[in-house]
C-alpha cells in the first residue's frame, strides 16, 4: 500500500469538497425549479377590442399580470409603462380611460372585425367570415378559422 502524505490527503479532501459542492448546487437548482410555478402562455386566441378588458381582467385575476401587459401591448401598441399602468388599474379594481375608449367605437365608424364576423356567422356565412378575417388581419387559414369559431 502506498504511503499517503499530507499533500496528497489535502488534494483528496479538496476533490471531495468540490464534488460535494457541485452536487449541492445541482440539487438546489432542481429544488428551486420544482418549486417555481409553471408559467402558462397567454391565451392563444385572438381577442376582439371590446373583449380585451375582460381578457385582461381574467389574466390579472389569475395572477398573470405580465401576460396581461403583453396582451395589452399587442392589441394597442402601448409602451411598457403605459400598459403596466393600465394593468395595475385593473388589478386595483378600477377601469382605465384607454380601455373605455376601446369599448365604444367612434361615431360613424364601421363595426369592428369581430362584430362583422359575428354577423356573418349568424347569417350562416362562416366561410365568408373566415375570408374576411384572413383579408383584414393576414392570419393563416387555421388561425382565421379558430378566430371565427371562438366568436
Amino acid at each position: 500500500m502506498p504511503n499517503i502524505g499530507p499533500a496528497e490527503l489535502l488534494i483528496v479532501l479538496a476533490v471531495i469538497a468540490v464534488v460535494a459542492l457541485l452536487v449541492t448546487l445541482v440539487v438546489t437548482a432542481a429544488v428551486r425549479a420544482a418549486r417555481r410555478p409553471a408559467t402558462t402562455p397567454p391565451p392563444n386566441r385572438p381577442v376582439a377590442p371590446h373583449d380585451l378588458e375582460a381578457a385582461l381582467r381574467d389574466l390579472v385575476a389569475g395572477g398573470r399580470q405580465i401576460h396581461a401587459i403583453k396582451l395589452l401591448r399587442q392589441h394597442t401598441g402601448l409602451g411598457l409603462k403605459q400598459a403596466k399602468d393600465v394593468v395595475d388599474a385593473i388589478a386595483a379594481g378600477h377601469s382605465h380611460p384607454m380601455l373605455q375608449s376601446l369599448q365604444r367605437p367612434p361615431a360613424g365608424a364601421r363595426p369592428d372585425l369581430a362584430t362583422r364576423v359575428r354577423e356573418l356567422k349568424a347569417a350562416g356565412r362562416a366561410e365568408q367570415a373566415v375570408h374576411l378575417v384572413i383579408g383584414e388581419t393576414g392570419m393563416g387559414q387555421g388561425e382565421a378559422e379558430a378566430f371565427v369559431q371562438t366568436l
